[in-house]
């Protein structure tokens, strides 16, 4: 009769000896995905000394506390540096072990109290389960991205001069061990955290943009239309920003031959699944589509869209405005804005399930006009009608072949073209009179639609142009943190990457929104500030309280704008540690009164 397994054989760690090292590793069992047999596999989680103590090792420092608690180790080993570890620590006074140490500390010093203000380390706590190492190790990489000045690899080199969260120095194999081990469950576990913390009715920008990789494995990479016009492979950068907070909330990442309209429903199924509710989505003509309509209405999502004039709905309210000198009648004008609209209810139906059928509620066509922006439309129609007249002269005049059909119906869009197919020599060409008509009457014109929103048009367009506030996001992602490019090769480690990258970004938005609300004409970027605050140093000495150099002129502005107390000892005043006990000196004797 055979032997009952163990169900905690997987847990019990054993001394593995390996090239004169003694590592503490476990054995646990999996299923071979290509043979289909069971197989094994070592795990690492530190190094055993000859007088069997245990030091934790990479595995074990970025493994979850549940994770470490079902670990079984020998009872003779000794344990003593698990409990250094600063997630174990136990209550009380902890014990001041440090060497003589003279560090910058002030921009890692505003982070971490821009890291309480806003949640984010506390939502990182709950996502790793109380791991405070792995969530000090993330928030070292993502504060690295604002105040490094290169890539990871300079990592440890910056850590010996700053006092960043994490202590121990982070290695590039440290960083893809804690990069591969971040999942999409993470993931799934931040945004929902980050979607709690939304007001209702949030407004929430939904744009992309795109990034070239280095890594030739990733499955996302695909050639696109870049938007930095770089001829290098590319994903596609998805994020969902919120216009009253200034703050990121959702991303997520798309091959790079994804168009923007084809992304909206997985963007829908994950907000939906990260309990983003009540909030507003308002998105660029790029996600204007008839199939996205219909999943907004669907879904009852209010949202607004930006809208082409070329549809076919709104071509048929600009073409009843008919031939008009300054402005379209029946218009109502913005004269703060300077510009004319009018709204218009639609009616939409769509098919639901078993046969129901789901109206729209409060669709609506906000159609805008503005004379100024219809005089340089027509301007600059003008000039490309000639520009392209003149490249096709000189083209029949020397009989050179055209390019391919897709570039020449870019380069020359307002002429008909007849041409020898073989040679791809120009015959003949002409004026196409049916477009420059319509890009004549469509001039000055612009569009948007909205849904389950009770706004008036200008309210509306107002809603629309926050929108323009999260290309600071990508801006300050390609700028200020060096993130145009993916320099990671592994699926995992993408995954990762991306999680901090978020979380460096939630960070900034929030400096940077304080910087211009708060600071404005004080500093021009958000360098500026972190570079004003990083002269501020923590000095330690062993056995001693580290101490923090004062904070003067500037810095102490910042910490204003921001609300941030300066830490004991630092501040420019001096206050005086007043005692209640009386007086100093001789007591005063009692004077005797005499009674009459």
């Amino acid at each position: 009769m055979s032997r009952k397994p163990d169900p905690e054989a997987q847990y019990r760690i054993a001394i593995h000896v390996d090239k004169g090292y003694r590592y503490a590793s476990t054995q646990p069992a999996f299923v071979d995905p290509e043979s289909g047999k069971r197989a094994y596999r070592r795990i690492h989680w530190g190094t055993v000394d000859d007088n069997n103590r245990f030091i934790p090792g990479k595995a074990y420092i970025f493994a979850s506390i549940e994770e470490r608690s079902k670990l079984i180790f020998p009872k003779d080993w000794d344990l003593s540096e698990i409990e250094k570890l600063s997630g174990n620590r136990k209550p009380g006074r902890p014990i001041i072990e440090s060497q003589d140490d003279n560090r910058l500390y002030g921009d890692i010093w505003l982070l971490e109290k821009i890291a309480e203000t806003t949640g984010i380390r506390k939502d990182l706590m709950k996502v790793f389960d109380g791991n405070k190492e792995m969530t000090d190790a993330v928030m070292t990489l993502a504060m690295y991205l604002l105040c490094g000045k290169d890539t990871y690899n300079q990592l440890a080199s910056w850590q010996r001069i700053v006092k960043a969260p994490y202590a121990k120095v982070l290695t590039s194999p440290y960083i893809t061990m804690l990069t591969q081990k971040i999942s999409e469950q993470n993931r799934m576990d931040l945004l929902k955290l980050r979607s709690a913390r939304l007001r209702s009715n949030e407004l929430c920008a939904v744009d992309s943009t795109s990034r070239s990789a280095w890594g030739e494995s990733l499955s996302d990479i695909r050639y696109g239309k870049n938007k930095d016009h770089l001829s290098l492979a590319q994903t596609l950068e998805v994020v969902v920003y919120t216009l009253d907070g200034h703050m990121p909330v959702y991303y997520r990442t798309f091959a790079g031959n994804t168009p923007d309209s084809r992304s909206l429903e997985t963007i829908l199924h994950d907000l939906e699944h990260a309990g983003f509710k009540d909030v507003v989505l308002i998105t660029d003509r790029g996600y204007e589509s008839i199939r996205n309509l219909e999943i907004y209405i669907d879904r009852k999502q209010p949202m607004i869209m930006g809208t082409k004039v070329g549809q076919k709905h709104v071509r048929k309210e600009i073409d009843a405005f008919g031939i008009f000198d300054h402005h379209p009648g029946g218009m109502e004008i913005d004269q703060k804005e300077r510009i004319y609209y009018k709204q218009y209810d639609l009616e939409y139906q769509i098919e639901g399930r078993r046969d129901n059928v789901k109206q729209a509620d409060m669709l609506k066509l906000n159609l805008y006009f503005d004379p100024m922006r219809r005089s340089s439309e027509l301007l600059d129609l003008d000039i490309a009608v000639t520009t392209q007249q003149k490249a096709l002269e000189k083209l029949l005049e020397e009989q050179l072949p055209l390019d391919d059909d897709a570039t020449i119906r870019r380069a020359y869009c307002y002429y008909n073209l007849e041409y020898n197919e073989t040679t791809r020599l120009l015959k003949t060409f002409s004026l196409d009179e049916k477009k420059i008509e319509r890009k004549k009457r469509e001039a000055g014109f612009f569009a948007n639609t909205t849904l389950k929103i009770n706004a008036d048009p200008m309210i509306a367009q107002h809603h629309y142009r926050l929108r323009d506030e999260q290309e600071k996001y990508f801006s300050m992602m390609k700028g200020l943190m060096g993130a145009d490019r993916q320099r990671n090769w592994s699926e995992s480690g993408k995954t990762g990457r991306l999680f901090i990258l978020f979380v460096a970004q939630i960070l900034g938005c929030y400096l940077g929104n304080i910087r211009k609300t708060k600071l404005e004409g004080q500093f021009d970027s958000i360098a500026d500030v972190l570079g004003e605050m990083r002269p501020i140093r923590y000095i330690e000495h062993p056995n001693t309280k580290g101490f923090i150099t004062p904070f003067v002129g500037k810095q102490v502005d910042i910490c204003e704008a921001f609300g941030f107390e300066i830490p004991e000892g630092c501040a420019p005043e001096y206050v005086v540690r007043k005692t209640t006990k009386g007086k100093r000196g001789r007591p005063r004797k009692n004077q005797l009164v005499v009674k009459e």
